[in-house]
């Protein structure tokens, strides 16, 4: 006999028997099967009468097949009463003697939450739309030509772009601050890797000079004991230098990549470059905008198993990622679930809102859209046939279908929402 009640919200709570007999007959299975095998003092292997594997093993063989029996039970009530069961039920044992006729047991757990997608048809959406340009292809080229400059020393003032190699000390109330000073710190104006007044400092300076000046840091600095505060610097420039930027030609082209030199070719692969990673961009950006627009319409509790399962997976990913940008992080060091639980909520709302989509709406990946996404990806690489061979494997093709799952999601919100096109440019795709 089983019963099923609800708590609260998405809670559950099953309660069920089983067959002591079901238990037993199974223990004794197992142990003659360990009999087999098992090595007890005074016995040849195989030879250990029952008894004697029962004092030895009982305990634990029993304790595996309650375990199990708990979960396949667990099951079938489950699927009897058609329980979309989120998560891992947390099991509690109700009989005290494990040896009783009948073993009673309770297992909380949530369900799958009923999804309300809220009318789309009202709702206003921006696509953002892009087209590549010429002077995106030379703007991308004279980037790369800046990646390649060589500085050469000049006597004149530093200017925007210039290389210059500086001390420098900062003073706080008549102290130097920690991380406030430097001894022949390069670094290139313009490029922002200083702040803007202290850049605009050292502009018009030429080597062997030196000068005071005063700045305030910015209220939200990362330093907070600077923050918002003026403070004196005292910098000497040691250099200035110039960049020599490489001429377009076949040594340039060769350095970038293009083994025959071929400049035409060259120029060729970078609009194909930059257009593909672009069109990649706004199909990011667009998707964002729709799962933005549906966490907006949809109403839908979130299991707390599964909050809780996915702001764990995010920690560790953050640990992992802090890891391989060479942080040294303690072993067993957790990071505040609070941190993620945002991030986590908004992810698993996101995941049962395409499940009840693509069920609702039968928005399934095709093949076709499948091969096609693999193709994409293909021509990116100097190997195609790798590649396709590479992502047709079974797990990754799962990869490939919720994307193209993702996609017709996007496809069918774009086609019911109020639409507004944007068009952009490539400096806004990259971020820059």
């Amino acid at each position: 006999m089983s019963n099923v009640e609800t708590l609260d919200g998405l809670q559950r709570r099953l309660t069920a028997t089983i067959p002591q007999q079901q238990i037993r007959a199974e223990v004794e299975n197992r142990l003659k099967r360990l009999g087999r095998t098992a090595k007890v003092a005074g016995f040849r292997p195989g030879k250990a009468p029952l008894k004697v594997l029962e004092q030895q093993y009982g305990s634990d063989v029993q304790q595996e097949v309650l375990g199990e029996s708990l979960q396949s039970s667990f099951a079938e009530v489950a699927i009897a009463n058609k329980l979309e069961v989120a998560g891992y039920p947390q099991f509690e044992i109700k009989t005290a003697d494990l040896n009783a006729p009948e073993i009673e047991f309770s297992a909380t757990f949530e369900v799958y939450p009923e999804v309300a997608i809220g009318d789309i048809s009202g709702e206003q959406l921006e696509r953002v739309a892009f087209a590549l340009s010429e002077t995106d292809v030379e703007d991308t080229i004279a980037t790369m030509r800046k990646q390649r400059a060589v500085y050469q020393k000049v006597t004149r003032g530093a200017q925007k772009d210039d290389q210059v190699s500086i001390d420098f000390e900062g003073v706080l109330d008549g102290t130097p601050f920690e991380g406030g000073s430097a001894k022949a710190y390069k670094f290139i104006l313009g490029a922002g890797r200083m702040l803007a007044d202290f850049e605009n400092a050292v502009m018009g300076c030429k080597a062997g000079e030196s000068k005071s000046f005063q700045m305030t840091f910015p209220a939200d600095y990362h330093g907070k004991d600077v923050a918002g505060k003026q403070v004196t610097f005292n910098i000497t420039v040691h250099s200035v230098e110039e960049p020599k930027l490489p001429e377009i030609d076949a040594a340039f082209v060769k350095s970038v990549g293009v083994a025959d030199g071929d400049v035409e070719k060259f120029k060729q692969e970078i609009r194909e470059n930059v257009g593909r990673e672009a069109q990649r961009r706004v199909k990011v950006r667009n998707k964002e905008s729709v799962m933005a627009l549906l966490l907006k319409v949809a109403k839908l509790e979130v299991p707390t198993s599964l909050l809780q399962g996915e702001a764990q997976r995010l920690m560790e990913q953050s640990v992992r990622d802090m890891e391989a940008r060479g942080m040294k992080i303690p072993k067993g060091m957790k990071l505040p679930m609070e941190m993620f639980l945002e991030r986590a909520e908004a992810r698993v709302k996101l995941g049962l809102i395409l499940a009840h989509l693509v069920k609702q709406q039968n928005l399934a990946a095709k093949p076709e859209q499948v091969e096609a996404i693999i193709e994409e990806y293909a021509q990116s690489f100097e190997r195609p046939d790798e590649v396709r061979r590479w992502y047709r494997e079974p797990a990754r093709r799962q990869d490939i279908e919720n994307l193209a799952l993702e996609d017709n999601v996007v496809a069918w919100v774009t086609a019911g929402a109020k639409v507004s096109d944007k068009q952009v440019t490539l400096n806004e795709l990259m971020g820059n």
